[in-house]
């Protein structure tokens, strides 16, 4: 298994970490030890913290999905971080492999969505349904290999489960996701949805920041890599991790 807590940047007040496929970001029910209490040990073990550590939840990404996971090192930090993510400040990129080929090359997708806790499913409507809450995400197909899509999502709500089932409901359901119609899952369990990368003005240092989470550690997703377009700044090419 790859190693759990990998580290992409890190400084007083921010821990942002590429999260393998496989591991719950907060704890629940299964009892199973959650990524935040990883990266506890972590930061206990590096910097011989006595007692407690202090690690902030900002957002959360599904079990079976790996990639960029942001924690704040102080409540300041966990206020203002999530404070960027309820105003939409964070710009979000996805990678998403599907076996089939969405009708359009490049689109947006608004869905209402409504999730059944007591199933973990979430249902998409094409209208405003009682107690759903408006999906937005813009796809692009980024090119084909081995019979395989690659599809750059960038979401524009964060609702739960929402790149799966959106791309469910375009008849392009995400290589091993039993849950939302594809036909078989992977061998690992995980998914083919990866969080690829987060762009964010630092909270406490007002500068930007662009984090970039490499793929997943097997064959199958590094020949993704050809199709990678990367677009750099000049001026912010200090600001990349």
């Amino acid at each position: 298994m790859e190693k759990i807590v990998q580290p992409i940047y890190e400084d007083n007040h921010l821990l942002i970490v590429n999260k393998p496929a496989g591991i719950l970001v907060q704890g629940d029910n299964t009892g199973d030890k959650p990524l935040v209490d990883y990266c506890k040990d972590y930061l206990k073990e590096k910097y011989n913290k006595p007692g407690a550590v202090f690690l902030g939840v900002v957002h959360r990404i599904d079990r079976p999905v790996s990639g960029v996971v942001v924690f704040a090192r102080t409540s300041k930090a966990l206020e203002r971080m999530n404070k960027l993510f309820a105003t939409r400040k964070v710009q979000k990129t996805y990678w998403a492999v599907v076996k089939r080929k969405p009708r359009q090359p490049e689109g947006k997708l608004i869905s209402w969505l409504k999730k059944d806790p007591s199933k973990n499913i979430t249902t998409a409507y094409d209208y405003q349904e009682e107690g759903s809450q408006k999906a937005e995400l813009d796809f692009k197909v980024l090119g084909k290999l081995n019979d395989h899509y690659l599809i750059e999502v960038k979401p524009i709500t964060g609702r739960p489960h929402q790149i799966r089932v959106q791309l469910s409901e375009l008849g392009c359901p995400i290589r091993g996701d039993l849950r939302y119609g594809f036909s078989k899952p992977n061998p690992d369990k995980s998914i083919n949805l990866h969080a690829k990368g987060l762009y964010f003005e630092h909270p406490i240092k007002k500068e930007p920041l662009i984090i970039r989470a490499g793929l997943p550690n097997d064959q199958f997703w590094e020949q993704f890599l050809t199709l990678e377009k990367i677009k750099i700044k000049d001026k912010n090419v200090d600001k990349i991790y």
